[in-house]
């Protein structure tokens, strides 16, 4: 649904660039000034390489994961860690954009995903990214394993910045959505992160996800984060 709508976008946009194309030259004549003319020509061209190969990394670094087509799927891209992707990450999947057309009708890209335990295509693995089903956030309800009064005190915790507090929770909040072994392996890169400003016993690493949830609630309690 998500790459139709997108493509039918990109068709009609293409195809009112042309149109205008066209009225342009029949209305001033390109061959009345050849200067004016290669410059309007080089412009098109850009302009049509923008809308055909930029599209999706333009909107998906604009609109946080997504392109028009993709939110009204209900999903996004976000990074293998849970976080959203950054402009790096939208170049990067999607330079492989040919490749996973080839030989056509998106083949090698649907072959990908179809291998793929975390259903990614090629450029997916390049720039570390995945799909997922996305939340509106009104119908966001966080799940938390841990209780309310459930606490632990970790040396370090004023280390730890409201960035990756804010990196733990949006992976809490989208661990449901993301593929099990992406899950596992995004828990515990987050967690070894910590490793390096947090000291914690064994026992209380023992559940990953866990952990990071006792984290949020006690960085929360020191009243630096709101």
């Amino acid at each position: 649904m998500a790459v139709f709508i997108d493509s039918l976008i990109q068709f009609l946009a293409l195809m009112l660039l042309f149109i205008s194309f066209i009225i342009l030259i029949a209305g001033t004549g390109i061959s009345m000034a050849p200067e004016l003319g290669k410059w309007t020509i080089a412009i098109y061209i850009f302009a049509f390489f923008l809308l055909y190969w930029g599209y999706f990394a333009i909107f998906e670094a604009l609109w946080k994961g997504q392109t028009p087509g993709k939110r009204k799927a209900g999903i996004r891209v976000i990074r293998d860690s849970g976080r959203e992707i950054t402009a790096k990450e939208a170049i990067g999947r999607n330079l492989l954009r040919s490749v996973d057309l080839l030989p056509g009708m998106y083949g090698i890209g649907i072959l990908s995903i179809f291998l793929s335990p975390q259903n990614k295509r090629l450029g997916d693995y390049v720039a570390g990214t995945v799909v997922v089903h996305d939340r509106r956030p009104e119908e966001s309800q966080p799940f938390w394993n841990t209780r309310d009064d459930q606490d632990a005190t970790f040396a370090g915790i004023e280390k730890v910045t409201p960035e990756e507090i804010q990196m733990i929770e949006t992976f809490l909040l989208r661990r449901l959505d993301l593929p099990p072994a992406v899950r596992r392996q995004s828990a515990q890169r987050i967690v070894e992160h910590l490793g390096t400003k947090l000291e914690s016993t064994d026992e209380q690493r023992r559940d990953l996800e866990n952990f990071l949830e006792l984290v949020v609630r006690q960085f929360r309690k020191s009243a630096r984060y709101r």
